[in-house]
């Protein structure tokens, strides 16, 4: 039941946020003292449908977890 009430927050949560933006750092240069540091985003996106999936299988969960106890 725990897993299910997860899924559906996880679900809710991607279908509210189409994206999520990574920031990596990367070191360009390095001469002793001196370093030269690049920052790159990455945008990942969600998809609607892995959203849609995790909510349906969260309640699922859930609606087998209540039926058991």
């Amino acid at each position: 039941m725990i897993l299910g009430i997860v899924l559906v927050i996880a679900g809710i949560v991607a279908l509210v946020v189409p994206y999520i933006v990574v920031t990596d750092t990367k070191q360009v240069l390095d001469l002793g003292p001196l370093s030269v540091e690049a920052k790159e985003q990455r945008v990942i996106p969600i998809p609607a449908v892995a959203g849609i999936v995790a909510v349906v299988a969260g309640l699922a969960c859930v609606f087998m977890g209540r039926r058991r106890a």
